[in-house]
């Protein structure tokens, strides 16, 4: 495990900025862009499209941008525990390289449902859009933060609780992506569930933050 007396405050600093930083684009992005109605028809879709045409592309670019910062984060983690080498740090770097993935597939078809010609074009995009929810509990999220627990867990970079409720959370995901697999739409109680991660990756930066205050000051 990596001293980390040796690694640059700043390194921890910018790495929590950039998680705190990742989950506010993410969070402005939702906010801005309220999603189509349910079952709308292609009249109402091209409306939508038209009134929230803006705000569903600059939430499209926070979404797309946001989970960067957040990889960083996460990266900045696996580095002050060391875990560049391990097994364990390699299956994050995986299942970043898989959320992103996923991510920046959905986010194109936020984009591609503006394109109005040919009328079924927004009904065969917000379908992909659906499909592509499923993989973030099938095994986005679970590849992400189950092997980023373990790595909190075998390391002292974070309280070894964010490590447990990492991996707690990335079961749960794994959980409902079969509970709910035969649903060609997921429920939005099951999609609104995501945003709970938010609380972790914001609870985690906030305290990489505080801890490289406490490091440094016992080093000086």
């Amino acid at each position: 495990m990596e001293d980390q007396t040796c690694v640059p405050r700043p390194v921890r600093i910018l790495g929590g900025i950039s998680g705190i930083a990742g989950i506010l684009m993410i969070g402005t992005s939702f906010m801005i862009n309220p999603g189509p109605p349910p079952d709308a028809i292609p009249a109402q879709l091209i409306a939508f499209g038209t009134q929230y045409y803006s705000s569903i592309l600059w939430g499209a670019w926070l979404q797309a941008v946001g989970p960067v910062f957040i990889v960083l984060f996460a990266f900045t983690l696996v580095h002050l525990a060391g875990a560049n080498k391990r097994i364990s740090g390699w299956m994050t770097f995986f299942g970043a390289g898989v959320l992103m993935m996923v991510s920046l597939i959905e986010i194109a078809f936020y984009i591609a449902v503006l394109f109005i010609t040919p009328p079924v074009n927004m009904l065969i995009c917000l379908n992909v859009i659906y499909a592509v929810q499923h993989l973030y509990f099938i095994v986005a999220a679970p590849a992400f933060f189950i092997p980023l627990g373990i790595v909190l867990v075998k390391s002292e970079v974070l309280s070894k609780l964010f490590g447990y409720l990492a991996i707690l959370l990335g079961l749960a995901f794994v959980v409902l992506g079969m509970a709910f697999l035969q649903k060609l739409v997921l429920p939005m109680w099951v999609t609104a569930f995501a945003g709970v991660q938010a609380i972790w990756w914001l609870a985690a930066s906030i305290s990489l933050i505080l801890r490289s205050r406490k490091i440094t000051a016992s080093t000086e």
